[in-house]
């Protein structure tokens, strides 16, 4: 059933050995001493043992093997959540090949870019989404292999997903085992200020960044709720991290603030991971006398709103925070339901971190530093930027990777998010926390999004402007939103504009678009808070 080879021979107990971390043994083992546990349950009420697991994955390693996929190919996925894209994630892994998923929101220049970035030549893409490839440059595509129908006009050589399909006699055996040090993945990220990059991540660092030391109030007795998609580090890392401890996943396709807790009651799952933004939608749900008749003890909370207490008290469930993106492996991981408001918590065992100034200097304690970690195991970060040497340089400068987030840190050691160091505002000699400032406008309950930003003030510097998206069919004067601010935040930080859309303008990873909202810069419906006569001042004491 699995490679019998032995390990590769070093001493390093940071490392742990290939079946601890790596896909194939992991699918291999758990389907050998647990046949019958299951694995994942689906919406529709259907789900896969181990061993059901391992039946389809080794079926479709087998398939792709057929058609040319071999270890270390990097292999596209364009695919929404679901059975077949939980199956080609593992598929892909069990041969060693490179898993490199794509956003299903990309398209044009976006989509030319990640397909040439990526050096793939097999993309697995759904149907619905092939028509985006006519028209842009493809790269290396040659194949594609196609999830539901397929295009009546398709220029490449094309395969029906459910016919890439092989018997386990036909796998042929590796030509070296998968090392726990090998790519398993490159992952986008959002591409913010400029071209999505690739972060290449070996099974180390997906292992580790949601393994025992940085997620420990997770067992493999929990039935974790997968509700982010499988091209961000949510969807992918959550599926892994149960393999990993022998526990189970529900994999909800769409999120969906009026079904959720029905699904959760149905699929029974104890962990959920829920964005604040999530965590805001649920609480502004009607108050319903069941609302603790829910099977869920674990939450996750990123980042920490002040919906964190009210969740915990309504809901009956610990909420846990942690600050992680995908390059680095949870390095500041909280307590259940911390007391302090806006924490991400702790350093936790196995990685140092530091607030640096823009010199890599260490800033005092609670001042405002850009967060650089590293780590004690080897391979417990990104490897890099696929491609691109001068990026993953100054990431890496001086031996830590810099985050870009600025952060503070208090005389007990709990680290505190400021804003993107790119993100800040300055005020009249104030430095101000667009997160900060987010937080409070998000806590009106008319609000379902906000963004802040810094426009140029005619006196220099920056005024402090928020771009708001109201709840579906609420209405809001803008004058009593001002006021519900002031009364929150020191009188520098209320914003003097406010603009209002239907939605905020987001990547393709849903991360809001700063840089379009400050090009846009104060509009002609942008109201302005002391234009009508609302004009806040330092209070004398």
């Amino acid at each position: 059933m699995a490679d019998a080879r032995p390990e590769a021979g070093h001493s390093d107990t940071r490392v742990p050995d290939r079946r601890t971390c790596v896909v194939r043994y992991l699918i291999d083992d758990m389907a050998r001493d647990r046949p019958e546990q299951v694995y994942a349950v689906f919406e529709d009420g259907g789900s896969w043992t181990y061993a059901q697991l391992r039946e389809r994955v080794v079926a479709k390693a087998s398939g792709l093997q057929k058609i040319g996929v071999k270890k270390g190919h990097h292999v596209a996925v364009w695919l929404p959540d679901g059975r077949d894209a939980l199956i080609t994630f593992f598929a892909i892994n069990y041969l060693g090949a490179v898993f490199v998923p794509f956003n299903t929101a990309y398209r044009g220049s976006i989509l030319e870019h990640v397909l040439a970035n990526s050096d793939a030549s097999l993309l697995i893409a759904h149907g619905g989404l092939v028509d985006r490839l006519e028209g842009i440059n493809t790269a290396a595509i040659r194949q594609v292999i196609v999830v539901g129908e397929t295009p009546a006009e398709i220029h490449f050589d094309t395969f029906e997903f459910d016919r890439i399909s092989g018997d386990e006699a036909d796998l042929e055996p590796l030509d070296a085992p998968i090392e726990p040090w090998d790519n398993q993945a490159i992952i986008y990220t959002s591409g913010t200020t400029g071209p999505s990059k690739g972060v290449l991540s070996s099974y180390l660092h997906l292992y580790t960044n949601a393994g025992p030391d940085s997620w420990h109030f997770v067992t493999g007795d929990d039935r974790f709720l997968v509700n982010m998609p499988i091209f961000h580090i949510g969807g992918l890392g959550i599926p892994f991290v149960m393999l990993a401890r022998g526990g189970s996943i529900a994999l909800l396709e769409n999120f969906s603030t009026n079904t959720f807790w029905d699904f959760v009651r149905r699929t029974d799952c104890t962990a959920i991971f829920l964005l604040g933004v999530m965590a805001t939608f649920l609480m502004k749900q009607p108050v319903d006398e069941n609302d603790r008749d829910n099977p869920v003890r674990v939450a996750f909370m990123v980042p920490l709103t002040e919906a964190a207490g009210p969740f915990h008290e309504r809901f009956d469930i610990d909420v846990f925070t942690i600050f992680n993106m995908t390059e680095i492996s949870s390095p500041i991981v909280s307590e259940a339901n911390p007391v302090k408001l806006g924490t991400c918590g702790k350093v936790r065992k196995g990685v140092d971190v530091r607030l640096v100034d823009r010199n890599d200097c260490e800033v005092a304690v609670g001042d405002i530093g850009e967060m650089i970690v590293r780590t004690d195991r080897p391979w417990a970060m990104n490897s890099g930027y696929y491609k691109n040497p001068e990026a993953t340089a100054q990431a890496w400068r001086n031996g830590w990777f810099h985050t870009g987030d600025a952060f503070r840190r208090d005389d007990d050691g709990f680290f505190y998010f400021v804003d993107r160091v790119k993100d800040a505002i300055r005020r009249r000699g104030e430095n101000i926390s667009s997160f900060e400032v987010e937080s409070q406008v998000m806590a009106h309950p008319a609000v379902r999004e906000a963004a802040v930003i810094g426009v140029p003030s005619e006196y220099s510097e920056d005024e402090v402007m928020a771009v708001i998206a109201l709840v579906e069919g609420a209405t809001i004067d803008l004058a009593e939103l001002s006021n519900f601010m002031a009364d929150k935040l020191p009188y520098f930080m209320v914003p003097r504009y406010i603009r209002t859309l239907d939605a905020l303008p987001k990547t393709p990873t849903n991360k809001v678009q700063k840089a379009i909202l400050r090009s846009e810069g104060i509009t002609p419906d942008t109201w302005d808070r002391e234009a009508n006569g609302i004009k806040l001042k330092r209070e004398r004491l």
